[in-house]
C-alpha cells in the first residue's frame, strides 16, 4: 500500500496498534486489501471512480459493516497515497441529497452506516 508519505504511514501504524481489537482491526485490514486492490487497476491505468465500488466487494472477505466501510474510507483517506481522491469519490458515491458534496467542501467523510425508520 503506498502512503501519502512518511508521516502518513506512521499514522497508520499508530491506528493499527491502536485497533488490535477483531473489530478495529478488520478495518485495518479491509481498507488495506481495498487499497491494494485499487492501486493494480490504477497502475493499469484506470481511475477510482470506476473501481472503488466493484473493489470494495472484492476486498470485503470478511464481512464488514457499513460503519467499518466508513471508516476505512476515512482512514485510507488520512494515509493512502489516493485516499482524498478515493473520499470524494466516496461522499458523492454515498449522498442522498448533497451531503456530499458538503462534506467534500469540509474536507469530511460521510458515514455510510444508515438506519431508516418507518
Amino acid at each position: 500500500m503506498k502512503f501519502k508519505n512518511q508521516e502518513a504511514e506512521e499514522k497508520w501504524n499508530k491506528g493499527l496498534e491502536k485497533n488490535s481489537d477483531p473489530y478495529g482491526n478488520a478495518v485495518f485490514v479491509y481498507a488495506k486489501s481495498w487499497a491494494e486492490l485499487m492501486e493494480e487497476s490504477i497502475d493499469k491505468g484506470n481511475e477510482i471512480q470506476d473501481i472503488a465500488k466493484e473493489l470494495s466487494h472484492k476486498a470485503d472477505t470478511d464481512g464488514i459493516t457499513g460503519f467499518m466501510y466508513g471508516a476505512a474510507v476515512a482512514t485510507l483517506a488520512g494515509c493512502w497515497k489516493y485516499g482524498e481522491e478515493l473520499r470524494e469519490w466516496h461522499n458523492l458515491d454515498a449522498q442522498i441529497g448533497s451531503e456530499g458534496e458538503e462534506a467534500n467542501k469540509k474536507g469530511t467523510t460521510l458515514n455510510p452506516a444508515l438506519l431508516s425508520i418507518k
